[in-house]
């Protein structure tokens, strides 16, 4: 049996950002392409486990089919992004807007589980280190904050101002309430945002699972660092071990 990965490639001089546009949110990065590619297997299997509970079978051939390529000015190698996939300007039926949208905030949810897990929230184990977008944030209290800011930017690239709320599931599921309203948006309208960023409603949902995977590994492996894994929630399966005795092993 095979297994399918259509994949998005944004690259430039300092390396290559792949997503996946069929296990929405998922990605990988690299050097080269060929060394963001050979992450694939590893990225898709525990986003699969994350987002369906389910154990990909070992022996599957995983099968990798680049539909979209995009040279970036920006800084990939830090993760930032402004591709809009080419299906993301297309209608999206209630069935699939529900599937996603229930995809994002079980990501907030889980994002939650993780954080409140951590027995210090100020401590960190990291250096400071600037990138695109200035200070990484460094402690599980700066990184939830960071990725809860992003919800208020997201959605208000394609004009859904939502008042903001401190915790990042509310905040998110009240910002869709706002969108649903909008007569029109199953049909995912392009909007042309900051920076002449073009964004759609695909184009947010996936960013909110894309931006929490980043934060959210980078949350669990230093408090994994710096506590252990005993305790710290792993509602992500970034602690599992790939392929033992014929199934993911946590």
């Amino acid at each position: 049996m095979r297994m399918l990965i259509e994949a998005v490639v944004e690259y430039n001089d300092e390396g290559y950002l792949v997503h996946s546009s069929n296990h929405i949110g998922a990605f990988v990065r690299g050097g080269t392409k060929e060394e963001a590619l050979s992450k694939f297997e590893d990225e898709i299997s525990r986003y699969v486990l994350w987002a369906t509970g389910e154990r990909i079978p070992t022996g599957r051939t995983i099968e990798i089919n680049i539909i979209q390529e995009k040279k970036s000015t920006l800084d990939i190698a830090d993760a930032d992004s402004d591709i809009l996939f080419e299906s993301e300007s297309t209608p999206i039926g209630i069935n699939e807007y529900e599937t996603l949208k229930n995809l994002v905030l079980k990501s907030a949810k889980d994002f939650n589980l993780l954080y409140g897990s951590i027995p210090d929230k100020k401590v960190t184990s990291l250096k400071e280190r600037k990138t695109f977008y200035g200070r990484v944030p460094l402690t599980a209290e700066e990184m939830y904050a960071h990725t809860n800011r992003v919800t208020g930017y997201y959605f208000g690239e394609i004009g859904i101002r939502a008042d903001f709320r401190p915790d990042i599931y509310v905040y998110r599921a009240e910002a869709f309430k706002l969108a649903e309203k909008a007569p029109d948006y199953l049909k995912s309208p392009v909007h042309s945002g900051a920076f002449d960023e073009l964004w759609t409603l695909r184009k947010v949902m996936r960013r909110f699972i894309w931006h929490d995977r980043i934060h959210a590994k980078a949350m669990y492996r230093m408090a994994v660092r710096i506590w252990g894994p005993s305790g710290i929630a792993d509602p992500f399966c970034f602690g599992c071990r790939m392929y033992e005795n014929g199934s993911l092993k946590g």
